[in-house]
């Protein structure tokens, strides 16, 4: 059994109780208050959790991360960024990146982007926490990255690409162009193949957790 949280957004149980099956499942219920998110993200935690499901928090060991000096940028992405194939910015249209990120892809069904969690990182960009990056190619939206930023950790939710490399010229532009300010990590909280091929590498749970607190202490 796992935990159920309260109302205090500052409870969490410790992160040695989460289940390494599945890897990092801490706890469960709470709210998505950006006031428990911003306390979650301080702690190494995140929500994560399907339509139909209670709220689920998690920590996973290891964890996924990009630094700035080990993001891989291929020739091809490194031509077309000397090109300006698209146009970057960053918290022009935090809600479009959203909705982008929530919309189908392919053959999946459905998107952990459910309501609840569209309005409560809505609510975390409001609150100067929540950020965007948005790639257009000239004035349409074509890929996009949202997340949060506290100090100098930042961390990265979901991204989209409608169009070649939209994703990665986001990426790019948190890690290269520092569109979020000086950060010490872009923290991708699960590991996938495409992410290690751009750069993103495991660390043992207690080094992020080391990361994290020297990070989130600093100022922007």
């Amino acid at each position: 059994m796992i935990p159920l949280l309260g109302p205090d957004p500052q409870s969490f149980p410790p992160l040695a109780s989460a289940l390494t099956e599945p890897n990092g499942l801490l706890a469960a219920g709470g709210d998505l208050s950006v006031a428990r998110l911003e306390a979650a993200y301080r702690r190494g935690i995140f929500p994560w959790y399907s339509e139909g499901d209670p709220i689920l928090w998690w920590s996973p060991d290891p964890r996924t991360l990009f630094t700035p000096d080990h993001f891989h940028i291929s020739k091809s992405l490194a031509k077309w960024r000397r090109q300006g194939r698209y146009r970057v910015t960053a918290d022009t249209a935090f809600e479009a990146v959203v909705h982008g990120c929530a919309a189908p892809r392919g053959d999946e069904a459905g998107t952990w982007i459910v309501p609840a969690v569209r309005d409560a990182f809505i609510a975390l960009h409001r609150a100067g926490l929540g950020h965007s990056v948005e790639v257009w190619r000239d004035d349409q939206l074509v890929g996009g990255l949202f997340g949060s930023r506290i100090g100098r950790a930042a961390f990265g939710e979901s991204m989209f690409s409608w169009a070649p490399n939209a994703s990665k010229f986001a990426l790019a532009a948190i890690l290269v162009d520092k569109l979020w300010g000086e950060i010490e990590f872009l923290d991708v909280q699960f590991t996938t193949e495409h992410l290690l091929s751009l750069g993103a590498e495991e660390y043992p749970r207690s080094v992020f957790m080391h990361w994290l607190a020297e990070a989130t202490a600093s100022p922007l």
